[in-house]
């Protein structure tokens, strides 16, 4: 069962168990000890205490001849003949050891305390079963408390368990309740130091989610908006051409529907890069490529419109520059770079695209002697949707948003200044290279 409940309280179990045996083991092994030494202590006293006695007192040797006495009497003259003892038993010891000794009599072993005086021997003696079997008893009803003390502990350990882990409950359930409308932060107050990192990283996860679902619905809705009027326009120019009277208007009509067409499908087109790039979206892991390269083949697919255009697109790249990067995702940001400075640049304009290392840095820089942008609007242009409104070429207003996009994922930075051509200059500086 993989459950952090589960796994603590069978730990704690364990280890109370261990502790109990244990504890346990060691109470009673002392107890019998101690109780041992107990014994040894009544034996010396008793035989200590009949020895300055000349006679026994008849109710005193009515006392010790009590058979429920475990405790056996024995005196013996010096030379040998039996004074006292206590009552007949047919396996009492017969002889003495002074001091404490065991001793074997028929199968049965006594342990005895000798002790003697001028002309008298004492020995009190006690069955060895007797004594463990009593030593037994106290040492079992020292353990016992254990036993009644490990349910209520287990109990308890349970209780601080389930309290420690209270706070993950509590935020589990706050996050269950919560969908794509409910992003706010979880509360933090009162949480323990081992919980507060995770609340805290779920809280930077919801802030992200939010930001990513903001930008989704800001993009949706710019979408729909720019897309409404080059629909409006394809609608019209369809009527126009089905109303022209003659084939000169059908043949302006049908032109005019063409460069709505392809408008439209560039606007889409657009629209689809830029949601491929957004944060957040599946994208292909970056990899050791040249950007030289990439810029090359992405080149391919401009030169037709600067052709149609009798400009000059013109590409310096003389050694390979090698980063981590999207193949895919850089070939669009030099096609769209490089497609900027064609539109927007009058007919015969000149391109520059270079490719370099400066300071050990790559660098993709783009050249033009178009009209340039002014510096107050260069923040701007970066804004999704956003055209000049000088721009004679109509635009989707999302090539640099695209760019914009596409630099930060590769760690990169995007500037414009003004171009020695005249017109604007792009560069591209990465940051991290492989």
């Amino acid at each position: 069962m993989n459950s952090i409940r589960f796994r603590l309280l069978l730990a704690l179990l364990a280890i109370l168990a261990a502790t109990a045996v244990v504890l346990g083991g060691f109470t009673y092994r002392n107890v019998l000890v101690e109780s041992e030494s107990l014994f040894d202590y009544q034996l010396r006293q008793m035989a200590l205490s009949l020895r300055d006695q000349g006679e026994i007192d008849p109710s005193q040797a009515q006392a010790l001849a009590d058979g429920q006495l475990d405790f056996v009497v024995q005196i013996w003259s010096v030379d040998g003949r039996t004074i006292y003892a206590t009552r007949d038993h047919p396996n009492l010891p017969s002889r003495a050891l002074i001091g404490l000794a065991e001793v074997n009599v028929q199968g049965q072993v006594w342990r005895t305390f000798s002790t003697a005086t001028r002309d008298r021997v004492i020995q009190v003696a006690q069955p060895v079963q007797i004594r463990k079997r009593l030593a037994a008893d106290a040492a079992l009803r020292s353990v016992l408390p254990l036993l009644f003390l490990a349910p209520l502990l287990a109990l308890f350990g349970w209780w601080v368990v389930a309290r420690s882990l209270a706070p993950l409950t509590r935020v589990a359930a706050d996050v269950r309740q919560r969908d794509e409308r409910v992003l706010s932060p979880l509360p933090t107050v009162g949480l323990p130091d081992e919980v507060a990192p995770l609340v805290v990283a779920l809280n930077a996860l919801l802030v992200r989610l939010g930001e990513s679902f903001d930008t989704q619905r800001a993009f949706v809705a710019d979408a729909a908006h720019e897309l409404r009027s080059p629909l409006t326009a394809l609608t019209l120019q369809l009527k126009l051409l089905q109303r022209a009277p003659d084939d000169a208007s059908r043949d302006a009509a049908i032109t005019a529907l063409g460069e709505g067409i392809e408008r439209s499908t560039r606007m889409v087109g657009q629209l689809l890069t830029l949601a491929r790039s957004e944060p957040g979206a599946a994208a292909a892991p970056l990899e050791p490529l040249d950007l030289a390269e990439v810029v090359r083949q992405a080149l391919v697919d401009t030169v037709p419109y600067a052709v149609s255009r009798g400009s000059e697109l013109e590409l310096v790249a003389d050694t390979p520059v090698m980063l981590a990067g999207d193949r895919t995702a850089l070939g669009v940001l030099a096609r769209n770079l490089a497609d900027n400075g064609l539109r927007y640049g009058p007919p015969g304009a000149h391109v520059v695209v270079r490719v370099m290392v400066q300071a050990g840095t790559p660098v993709l820089q783009v050249d033009d002697n178009g009209p340039g942008i002014p510096a107050d609007e260069r923040e701007r242009v970066f804004d999704r949707f956003y055209r000049r409104a000088s721009n004679d070429e109509g635009g989707s207003g999302l090539g640099l948003a695209i760019v914009l996009t596409i630099a930060r994922r590769h760690h990169a930075t995007v500037t414009l200044d003004d171009s020695p051509l005249g017109g604007l200059r792009v560069t591209v500086r990465f940051s991290d290279s492989p």
